[in-house]
């Protein structure tokens, strides 16, 4: 068996072949989607250098200006609108509407991938149909709603759903489980069935089918639909400010409020507590990243 050797020339560099030049359309690609990040990150970033500088001298040189550095902005922030409180409020509400969202969407879309009946696209459409609806128009009758179904003393102080945090949590939860349910269950139908009549011949239950076959092959996408969810329900102002009276109850995203005068408002210090509340995504996200990216790209090599 013989060998081919190739032979170099003393004295000679190796020679490397050259990278054609980028063609002008990528070039114009590139272009656009590197003034897309910086237009997306400018408003992040103008706010994270606001809440670095002092009022003073913002008002004395303009925000087109350096100077004025300070962490003050961050601790009276902090004080001011009692975010320590506040956090725990928003993990009260945004935690267990995060786990029972995914719980009952993952059960559903289990429900509609699994079985083969009539019903599965008016039970799909029946349950996507709720984030086709705009919230505001059901402000009233939630409302009314809310005030009258009673609730236990050691679950609510108001006695009922109205001013609790499992208003806030049933309400995030139906208008939630619909994209979830519209997701999951389109990943469960790529499933193999193979797994399934594998396990049904081994005498696997359907609930064992869900919850040991199913759930861990879905990781990838619980990863990137708790990932949305986190940000979606603990960036939610709109249900906390008409479903709470009590300011002691109150989330994070509506404490801000707290920063803001009747006659006057320090946009420094408002940017440190939107900084500050921003924080406990940043670390989601950061946490579930590899996660998040393989849920997004499930399915993206699929014909």
């Amino acid at each position: 068996m013989s060998t081919a050797t190739v032979t170099r020339q003393p004295g000679t560099a190796p020679t490397r072949a050259r990278r054609p030049p980028p063609r002008p359309a990528r070039v114009v690609l590139h272009a656009f989607l590197a003034a897309v990040a910086i237009g997306w990150l400018f408003p992040i970033l103008w706010a994270v250098l606001t809440s670095l500088r002092s009022y003073e001298y913002t008002a004395a040189n303009g925000y087109v200006s350096l100077g004025g550095w300070t962490l003050d902005n961050y601790v009276t922030a902090w004080r001011s609108a009692e975010f320590g409180k506040h956090f725990l409020n928003s993990v009260y509400i945004t935690v267990p509407a995060v786990l029972l969202t995914l719980f009952l969407a993952s059960c559903v879309a289990f429900v509609i991938a699994r079985f083969s009946w009539k019903t599965n696209v008016v039970l799909l459409g029946l349950f996507t149909a709720a984030n086709l609806l705009p919230q505001q128009a059901l402000l009233i009758p939630l409302f009314r709603l809310f005030t009258q179904v009673p609730l236990p003393a050691f679950m609510s102080d108001s006695e009922v759903l109205y001013d609790s945090y499992w208003g806030l949590i049933l309400v995030n939860v139906a208008f939630q489980c619909g994209f979830c349910v519209f997701v999951l269950s389109n990943y469960m139908k790529a499933l193999p069935r193979d797994l399934y009549e594998a396990a049904m011949v081994d005498g696997a239950s359907v609930w064992r089918q869900y919850w040991q076959v199913t759930m861990p092959l879905c990781r990838p996408a619980l990863a990137a639909l708790a990932t949305l969810e986190v940000t979606w329900i603990y960036n939610e102002f709109f249900w906390a400010t008409v479903l709470m009276r009590t300011g002691d109850k109150f989330p994070v995203t509506s404490s801000l409020n707290n920063l803001r005068g009747e006659f006057f408002t320090d946009n420094n210090l408002v940017s440190a507590g939107s900084v500050l509340v921003a924080i406990p995504t940043l670390v989601v996200f950061f946490l579930l990243q590899r996660q998040f990216v393989r849920g997004l790209t499930l399915g993206a090599s699929k014909g």
